[in-house]
């Protein structure tokens, strides 16, 4: 264990609702929730306000709208929360080489790799510099913890919510970990936690007094010691500059199941060529596809084929899914249908076979391919992180901005009625920025304010009138420093 706590872990507090509340001056201090608007969208981030009401992140939308019905309910715009989050991402990078990125707005820093001196004091100076700093650049505010290992460091951060610092000084460990429930240790889920419950084991603290051999009976030989070590303090887990991804994958959840084999597969084939791109916008392939299904029992299936070679080709994807879906049933209704590549290489072997037949297709005047390598309208339903979506935890949404929520496009490729959705930019010819309160029944509600305008004013119009269009995010206002 290091001597002093030089490992920190900043979270950016309610990232996702304090974004839309600093880019929306009406919304400032209401009740935020962005997440899935659909009948099976979940929360991805409360604000404050609403988590006075209850509302926390992996809820469901339609029990977060009976327990805050006032807020504000927004769909997710991440390539706004992109950009914000790359800005605090160089400032952390800025405090040392060992920077490691959890997510769009999480991240470790080994302070002492960074050439800060092992003292206690001068690890607080930094960590409240970068506070200040982030706000200055960003406008808004994290919360840090400072310990001398990883998990310290993050329990820390979270105990000094909202926007705070808390240092764990060294020797304390044992002391802080103690009473707090056995799941506070990572790899302990619902079911070691009830395995544990059994043997009457509930917190941490019981964990660190129970002998290593019976932890080892309960949760195996690997899991068991690495629990148990880390009940005691013990946490030697290094803070990792580059984590290599091991897959690239996109999920959909649906709002009605789907029963007709047809639209399963025209969606399954949607996801493969979704799953393709971002493998190639990654610079990546992969040997395995990979497919998910999950049926309206919410009952979840995987199957997977490896390839002769490492592919980034959406041909070769779609028709490895398609080979997999013809052994699944889904006459009974599918929820929720994934695509996924593994075994990543930096280097693609193409498939001869499909790339014999897009020359001889070319060579016959026949193959148009469009942008981004088979990139069509049909990529607009919501991501699993995006609207819509089902999510399997608090995770974070890195790529999973919907085409859909900014296009005129429906999904199935063809113009129609422009659907309009909570949080999104658009721009008025005569009104100018903007964003949607909200639509329905042929007309959409937009409210004309900057971030750095007071609260803009209110109008409603025709859903097609040709006056207002999608627009991109307007920067964030800085505060100024005075």
């Amino acid at each position: 264990m290091r001597p002093a706590p030089t490992i920190l872990h900043l979270d950016m507090d309610a990232f996702f609702a304090a974004v839309e509340q600093a880019a929306k001056p009406s919304l400032r201090g209401k009740p935020v929730v962005v997440g899935g608007l659909g009948p099976r969208g979940v929360v991805s981030t409360a604000s404050y306000e609403a988590r006075r009401f209850g509302v926390h992140s992996a809820m469901p939308m339609a029990q977060a709208r009976r327990r805050c019905p006032h807020a504000a309910y927004l769909v997710p715009r991440f390539g706004l929360y992109r950009q914000v989050s790359e800005s605090v991402m160089r400032l952390l990078g800025e405090l040392s080489p060992l920077m490691e990125p959890l997510s769009l707005d999480e991240a470790f820093v080994d302070l002492e790799a960074g050439g800060t001196p092992a003292r206690t004091e001068a690890v607080r100076g930094v960590a409240e510099r970068l506070r200040v700093d982030i706000r200055a650049v960003t406008g808004l505010s994290g919360s840090v913890g400072l310990a001398p290992s990883k998990l310290l460091a993050k329990i820390a951060s979270e105990d000094a919510k909202p926007d705070g610092l808390v240092i764990v000084p060294a020797g304390t460990e044992r002391e802080l970990l103690a009473p707090m429930p056995v799941r506070t240790l990572p790899g302990v889920g619902p079911a070691a936690e009830e395995t544990l419950r059994r043997a009457g084991i509930s917190t941490v603290g019981e964990i660190a007094a129970t002998d290593e051999a019976e932890l080892l009976r309960l949760l195996g030989r690997a899991h068991g010691s690495a629990v148990h070590g880390m009940a005691a303090g013990v946490d030697d887990r290094p803070v990792v500059a580059e984590r290599d991804a091991k897959s690239v994958s996109v999920e959909d959840t649906f709002d009605v199941d789907l029963t007709d084999r047809v639209r399963v597969r025209n969606e399954l084939d949607r996801l493969a060529d979704r799953c393709a791109r971002r493998l190639r916008a990654a610079g990546r392939s992969g040997r395995t596809v990979v497919i998910k299904v999950r049926s309206y029992d919410f009952s979840t299936l995987t199957r997977s084929e490896t390839q002769r070679g490492p592919t980034d080709d959406p041909a070769v994807v779609r028709e490895a899914a398609a080979r997999l879906l013809e052994g699944v049933d889904t006459t009974a209704g599918v929820r929720l249908l994934g695509v996924g590549v593994s075994g990543l290489a930096d280097f693609t072997q193409e498939d001869l076979f499909a790339q014999a037949a897009e020359e001889e297709a070319a060579l016959a005047g026949g193959a148009e391919q469009d942008e981004e390598n088979g990139l069509t309208a049909e990529d607009g339903a919501s991501t699993a992180e995006g609207p819509g979506s089902e999510a399997e935890g608090e995770g974070s949404p890195l790529d999973g901005h919907s085409p859909a929520a900014d296009s005129s496009v429906e999904p199935s490729g063809r113009k129609g009625p422009r659907r309009w959705l909570p949080g999104q930019d658009v721009n008025h010819r005569a009104y100018g920025a903007g964003w949607v309160q909200g639509s329905g029944v042929g007309r959409v509600t937009v409210r004309f304010e900057l971030p750095d305008s007071p609260p803009g004013r209110v109008r409603t119009f025709s859903c097609d009138d040709p006056d207002l269009v999608a627009a991109s995010p307007p920067p964030l206002a800085v505060p100024d420093p005075d």
